[in-house]
């Protein structure tokens, strides 16, 4: 008689333990266990305990290869999924062996775990594992597949609804039972919005006190301002598209004569191009997409061209616009010198341009679509043993839920862009256009800071912070890596790691063979730089694009999803009153103010980056690893303190203790 002691572990969350019955098969090199029920005669299973079991087999079973659990349900009761951490199994010969879980388990499913040590698929070398490992893949890709949306856009899963969702996916009860409350707060903040427009700026700030933050208020005070509307395309929300300018493009026909009073005194604008301190943000690609109706009435968008000069203190100011691409007498270049309410109509309608490709592109697509495509392709090509399935699976938690409520929050009828002034056609046709034009450099920040030459541009603190940050978490993409592949070799033969990799790029990219993407890895050094991208997307830059939304964005003076007027075509005739008829009236300014709140919120059970609550390595080399990182995160919120401390306007958006491991909601 041979006996396996185990130690199951239940969740701590919320409504994480069960009153079902559990039972266990343990299977080894020379057989299996007897089907056995964990009971301890009570309650078994609670919400962070562990409990120990015993399971008697009439001889050894070998080499322990997995622990099968099942449950059935207890008496009538209705559905009570069960949050499994872990078993720990140890062996008759004192071997101690854990095998991680970290999943919900529904009644009736089987759920087939293997021990903790990472392994790729040339390692593999028992036939039952083996076999384990093609019967699992062929499980995860008939329950997680591919959706079209439209011609010309990436690929989703093909769950329609969070009710559809596995388990494993899916919300904790306590996260569903929070974010209905987020949910239900905004639509108690839309309900306070009457019909109409808004007769003074003021009135806005009525709506505003229902919820602020310094930042937000700091908004409301200063939105005019030309130093702090330049500030915002290096510290916003969206420091993703400004870019150092060396030779104005054609159709942006600045002279010096109309900037010179708006520069250093003695010199020009061709001498300071020269120099460095001349950006440009070009919204070409918003040309000539058609906007959508309200009640019968067009709304407008712009797709302008704004010159920035940063001056001697290192502030960066806007010194001319231009609202559409192609110059005329109908599209004036403005300037700060122009009539106050000119200048303030332009930089309104330019940086609601910039919202709609802030909300649309680098939030929803570079980040909670990307985060999709990867989080299908893991579940889809790498089996759970996989030591890059245990690396990323921390990366993708809840990914597919929340992108379906981000879908039904922001393009149902009713959601906040599907309400823009582009409307849904238009924004697909948005989508569209980036994504042809997206590149592999373009997602690599150390890259994309260089071909946008950004590299010496002062009070940058996105980039400073988005800089550590990457090259952290390369540091530790490089070390995992090439801790499980020894040499280049081992990556070409990873049948698994190429039809990953081979699926990002058919249903992420399209199969762009221009963008740069790879289609295969051919080294452990490229293997490493993409683990650094998908990392440093569904966190960090997710974090940079969405956790100030609330701060910059409910200030609807500040930048609107929907513009009702269009821009001025001559110099000389607007007013307050003109800004006020072109900003959206009460309901919809409500409806932003709210969607930017909704989106702003934080998990009840937020999991850091850097912090890994589930143990899938087993092995000392990775929780090194992990312990590096970890330090490295932990002396960046110093320094990242230490820096905000003496700023007017701290950047917070990438301090390691705010930023999520994981795209939220």
């Amino acid at each position: 008689m041979a006996e396996y002691k185990l130690k199951v572990t239940t969740g701590a969350m919320k409504h994480a333990g069960t009153m079902d019955h559990i039972y266990v098969i343990l299977l080894g090199t020379e057989g299996q266990s007897p089907r056995t029920e964990l009971n301890n005669l009570g309650i078994d299973f609670i919400a962070g305990k562990t409990r120990a079991y015993k399971v008697k087999t009439s001889s050894s079973l070998g080499k322990l290869l997995l622990v099968k659990v099942e449950k059935d349900p207890f008496l009538l009761f209705p559905e009570d999924e069960w949050y499994c951490s872990k078993i720990e199994v140890t062996t008759p010969e004192d071997e101690e062996i854990v095998f991680p879980c970290y999943r919900w388990i529904s009644r009736g499913e089987f759920v087939e775990l293997r021990g903790g040590k990472g392994v790729t698929f040339m390692e593999e070398q028992h036939p039952l594992l083996l076999n384990h490992r093609k019967k699992e893949l062929e499980y995860k890709k008939s329950s997680y597949q591919w959706a079209f949306i439209d011609d010309g856009l990436l690929h989703v899963s093909h769950f329609k609804d969070v009710f559809e969702l596995l388990a494993e996916v899916r919300f904790s009860m306590s996260e569903l039972e929070h974010t209905h409350k987020i949910i239900t707060l905004g639509l108690e903040m839309e309900g306070l919005a009457e019909p109409g427009k808004w007769k003074r700026i003021e009135d806005i700030k009525n709506i505003f006190q229902y919820k602020k933050t310094n930042m937000s208020e700091y908004v409301s005070e200063h939105w005019k301002e030309d130093d702090f509307f330049g500030f915002q395309f290096l510290n916003g929300t969206n420091p993703n598209v400004i870019k150092c300018c060396s030779k104005l493009p054609p159709n942006f026909p600045v002279t010096d004569e109309m900037v010179r009073p708006f520069l250093e005194t003695g010199t020009t604008l061709e001498k300071e191009m020269e120099e460095g301190n001349i950006f440009l943000c070009d919204q070409k690609i918003m040309d000539g997409i058609p906007t959508r109706q309200k009640d019968g009435n067009h709304l407008y968008v712009a797709a302008g061209l704004c010159l920035f000069y940063k001056n001697p203190e290192g502030k960066l100011l806007p010194i001319a616009i231009q609202l559409y691409q192609q110059p005329s007498e109908q599209n004036p270049i403005f300037l700060p010198s122009d009539l106050e309410t000119d200048w303030l109509l332009a930089k309104l309608f330019f940086r609601s341009s910039d919202l709609i490709q802030h909300q649309t592109l680098y939030h929803l697509m570079h980040t909670h679509y990307l985060a999709e495509v990867f989080t299908v392709a893991t579940f889809r090509c790498l089996p759970t043993i996989h030591p890059l399935y245990k690396l990323l699976i921390p990366h993708f938690r809840y990914t597919l839920h929340v992108n379906i409520l981000v879908r039904k929050l922001l393009l149902s009828p009713g959601g906040a862009l599907s309400e823009s002034s582009l409307g849904v056609e238009g924004l697909t046709e948005l989508m569209r256009r980036d994504l042809s034009q997206m590149t592999y450099s373009s997602l690599c920040l150390p890259e994309n800071i260089t071909e946008r030459g950004l590299e010496l541009i002062p009070n940058f603190y996105y980039r400073d912070d988005a800089l550590k940050l990457w090259n952290y978490l390369n540091g530790f993409a490089k070390a995992m890596v090439e801790y499980y592949y020894s040499s280049d070799s081992d990556v070409i033969k990873d049948i698994e790691l190429q039809e990953w990799i081979n699926e990002i790029f058919t249903h992420g990219f399209l199969e762009n063979k221009h963008s740069g993407f790879p289609s295969c890895f051919n080294t452990i050094e490229e293997v490493a730089k993409f683990i650094t991208m998908v990392i440093f997307r569904v966190s960090a830059q997710h974090a940079a694009v969405n956790n100030g939304q609330y701060d910059y964005n409910s200030w609807v003076p500040n930048g609107s999803l929907l513009l009702c007027k269009p821009p001025p075509a001559t110099k000389g005739q607007s007013s307050m009153q003109t800004v006020l008829e072109t900003l959206p009236d009460v309901e919809d300014s409500v409806k932003i103010m709210s969607a930017a709140r909704i989106l702003s919120e934080k998990y009840t059970d937020v999991v850091l980056l850097g912090e890994f609550p589930e143990e899938h390595f087993d092995e000392p080399r990775p929780k090194e690893i992990i312990k590096a990182l970890q330090v490295d995160l932990y002396y960046l919120r110093e320094e990242i303190a230490a820096r905000n401390s003496q700023l007017e306007i701290p950047y917070t958006y990438l301090n390691p203790d705010v930023v999520e491991n994981s795209v939220t909601i």
